[in-house]
């Protein structure tokens, strides 16, 4: 879990950042997409790698997680 609290860590500490060069829109993306990657980590993690389980826990779609897991650069091959 680590990595994942790092992570938002990290967006947070960016927040000055975007202030300071006035990115207005930003913010809320990268807040989303940090708590977002840090969720369906931990679930998978629950679900030992099963993005079915994970998917049905999130209450999403497994296509949907599936995604999520593309986009956000989720490795799923450490949860087994």
């Amino acid at each position: 879990m680590g990595e994942e609290v790092k992570d938002i860590e990290k967006a947070f500490s960016e927040l000055d950042y975007l202030f300071l060069r006035s990115k207005e829109g930003r913010i809320y993306q990268l807040m989303i997409e940090a708590v977002e990657k840090s969720l369906i980590v931990n679930t998978l993690k629950l679900t030992f790698g099963n993005q079915i389980k994970a998917a049905k826990l999130l209450g999403i779609n497994r296509n949907t997680l599936r995604s999520k897991i593309k986009k956000l650069g989720v490795c799923v091959l450490g949860f087994r």
